[in-house]
């Protein structure tokens, strides 16, 4: 797919861009807002994630039950996401139909927040809470978030809490949208067959009436904790182990030799882990990922096994970590670079693969990278990259957590 990047701002702040491709059968159009879990005071944990469900109850000229069938009437594949650092809202549909997908997109990030319909909905919240409690890997990532981030904002649960939701009102949400749904705060991004300049012009209608202000995001110091800790959850009917340690931020040069690393390491087939872990019968899962964050990183690894293979499967984790630097080679580096380049070329091939990867990137990196360029900066990694990134983040955990099934 060929595309053209096309960019602006309007006066009020929201930033528009685009990859135009003439060719393509579909469209795809977003709106990121640089809010997330990090940006909530801890007494309103939860409130984005709230929020974005409020967002479908319906604008002062739409009731709730009109959203999603204006969506269906036009065909779109519309979703919407929280997380830590953004919100975002998009819908994909057949080009005949771009200009009412926007229109319905943008009337979203404009709703009525009803009393009666955020009553309704903190039930569902508190629901999709306990369902998340009940998944043991769930239980120990969100804890081990915790132990490693302590006071800094990125501990915080997207979902929130039983008790901060809870006690969350409908005003304190109102206050929340307000001083973070500006449009200086927020990214208007589309992909595939559109009209740029026809976009640009109906976004100024429909955000006209949008108050913008400066928002700014805090960036508090964060010193990593070092913490083990094992949990007794009996929904859980085997072990599951997630460890932490540092890792680049999201706009470190460095970040390309980490996604290398951890795909080397920890890919779900054809990595060390999975030879020494899965392939072994130790393990029935066993991965890195690479998580780059606004200032801050960290890799996450994570095994399932049974309970009595925790302590071995912790042992040979750490070991392959430790010898990774010193064991690397030219054919794990060639394997890595096909596996992501893969992915990222797959993503790229429809509109709604473009758009959020567009969108995700100037929501954190604030700029624009060609995927051509990307490519070629992970094609031009050496061995020496990934071993000097190995040396400045050496994969030593600092948290590790388990939960197992109580005591007999």
């Amino acid at each position: 797919m060929k595309t053209t990047y096309r960019e602006t701002q309007l006066p009020n702040g929201l930033r528009i861009a685009a990859e135009c491709a003439s060719d393509a059968a579909s469209a795809a159009v977003g709106m990121f807002v640089r809010t997330g879990a990090r940006d909530e005071p801890r007494e309103l944990m939860g409130v984005s994630h709230y929020l974005e469900h409020m967002m479908f109850k319906g604008s002062k000229d739409r009731p709730a039950g009109e959203v999603n069938e204006a969506f269906d009437r036009i065909g779109a594949r519309n979703n919407a996401f929280t997380s830590h650092e953004m919100t975002a809202y998009h819908a994909h549909v057949l080009p005949d139909y771009f200009g009412q997908s926007f229109s319905l997109v943008a009337d979203l990030l404009r709703p009525a927040l009803r009393v009666d319909d955020f009553n309704q909905e903190k039930n569902v919240i508190l629901e999709e809470i306990a369902m998340y409690e009940d998944n043991p890997f769930w239980v120990v990532y969100e804890r081990a978030l915790e132990c490693y981030f302590q006071e800094h904002p990125l501990s915080f649960r997207v979902l929130g809490t039983k008790e901060s939701v809870s006690a969350l009102t409908r005003d304190q949400m109102h206050e929340y949208f307000s001083q973070r749904y500006s449009p200086s705060n927020t990214i208007l991004v589309a992909a595939g067959n559109i009209d740029f300049d026809a976009l640009v012009e109906q976004a100024k209608v429909e955000t006209a009436g949008w108050i913008s202000h400066g928002i700014a995001r805090t960036y508090p110091p964060l010193l990593p904790h070092h913490a083990s800790f094992t949990i007794e959850n009996e929904k859980a009917t085997r072990g599951y182990m997630v460890l932490i340690w540092p890792a680049p931020h999201q706009s470190d040069p460095t970040r390309y030799a980490a996604m290398l690393c951890a795909q080397i390491i920890g890919d779900s087939e054809g990595s060390r882990l999975y030879w020494s872990l899965v392939e072994t019968g130790i393990a029935v899962h066993a991965s890195v990922g690479y998580q780059g964050r606004d200032g801050v990183g960290e890799f996450v690894g994570s095994v399932v096994c049974a309970t009595e293979d925790l302590d071995e499967a912790e042992s040979i984790f750490k070991e392959e970590c430790k010898k990774l630097s010193a064991s690397l080679t030219e054919d794990d580096l060639v394997r890595a670079r096909q596996k992501i380049a893969t992915a990222v070329a797959v993503a790229g091939e429809s509109p709604s693969g473009r758009m959020q990867r567009l969108g995700t990137m100037l929501a954190s990196l604030g700029t624009f990278n060609p995927l051509e360029a990307e490519l070629d900066r992970i094609n031009a990694l050496t061995l020496e990259d990934l071993r000097v990134l190995l040396k400045q983040y050496p994969f030593d955990p600092y948290v590790v957590g388990r939960v197992v099934p109580p005591k007999k």
